[in-house]
């Protein structure tokens, strides 16, 4: 299944790895565990990783976003990791590179580069690395491990989401045969300073509902700015405060910013990729973001998730 990538890395001098903007624990999981994967593995090859960075994230085993010059593509493969769509790339400069590969999970939107693995079957962009990292029969890291491991969590709820099959266990009892600490990986993910929580419980109280079935939380620039916290934080960070209401099986999260509204959509039961595509945006089947432009497209957005709600037909994945 991996053949055609891993043999694109065994054939060039220097290997770029990028992934999607405004990283999340897979994303970055998946750029870090590659990156040490390859390091071990390929010891003569230069490996460089690119893009902003999260610091929510900075636990994981891996180096500061290297800054490259232009020149650094010539003769390099760019591997684009965890990304549905170009717009969404972390450095367009990925296309300058000599060659270009792709390793994704999420639902097909576009071809971005020459050779791709998009799998929706994986949970995670770091399950499809360390799927392959176990076809090619590559040495494993404690640091290639623990940030793969990262990933895979944060991607399937802790293991809870409906994408966790059988092989997801088996993929990481392979991470786990190298030691690494899973209570630190834990603990850096899940253990809040007071603060967060208390952000937390002042997201709850936000909460509204535009039917019985779809909850949703607005933040506008000012409020945003008014909690201190960076636009990640609220938006991808509060977006579960919604789950696990009786009743409720649509979520989204609006957090208005410069750039735009940033949205994240989630369901326990429906397929809201669709709707989350219509607006420019994209995902999985149960768990989309998109960035919107007005608030009328707020709801515009909220009236098709409702009226997802009420057709008991389109309930599926």
């Amino acid at each position: 299944m991996f053949e055609a990538v891993v043999n694109k890395i065994a054939a060039y001098p220097r290997v770029i790895l990028h992934r999607h903007s405004r990283p999340d624990g897979d994303a970055l999981g998946s750029q870090m565990g590659l990156f040490h994967l390859i390091r071990a593995n390929y010891p003569d090859k230069e490996v460089f990783v690119v893009g902003d960075m999260t610091p929510r994230y900075a636990f994981i085993p891996g180096r500061p976003m290297d800054e490259i010059d232009d020149n650094a593509y010539i003769e390099a493969l760019a591997i684009v990791l965890d990304t549905a769509s170009s717009p969404l790339i972390s450095d367009s400069r990925y296309a300058t590179a000599a060659a270009t590969a792709r390793l994704d999970h999420h639902i097909f939107c576009e071809t971005i580069t020459e050779t791709e693995v998009v799998d929706t079957s994986f949970e995670s962009c770091c399950g499809l690395v360390t799927a392959m990292a176990m076809e090619a029969g590559w040495t494993l890291t404690p640091e290639a491990a623990a940030a793969l491991f990262a990933g895979t969590v944060t991607d399937s709820g802790r293991f809870r989401y409906d994408s966790t099959t059988a092989a997801t266990f088996t993929r990481v009892a392979w991470l786990c045969s190298v030691p690494f600490d899973t209570n630190a990986v834990y603990s850096a993910l899940y253990a809040d300073e007071l603060a967060r929580v208390q952000l937390r419980a002042s997201y709850v109280m936000k909460i509204q509902q535009a039917s019985p079935a779809v909850a949703y939380i607005f933040t506008d620039k000012e409020a945003l700015a008014a909690t201190g916290a960076d636009c990640f934080t609220i938006s991808r960070g509060m977006v579960n405060t919604m789950s696990d209401i009786k009743g409720i099986t649509v979520w989204v999260n609006f957090t208005e910013t410069d750039e735009g509204i940033l949205t994240e959509l989630r369901s326990s039961t429906y397929n809201i990729n669709p709707i989350a595509v219509k607006y420019g945006g994209g995902g999985h089947a149960k768990a989309s973001g998109a960035t919107l432009k007005t608030r009328d497209e707020i709801k515009a957005m909220l009236a098709d998730l409702v009226a997802l709600t009420e057709r008991p037909a389109d309930k599926e994945n």
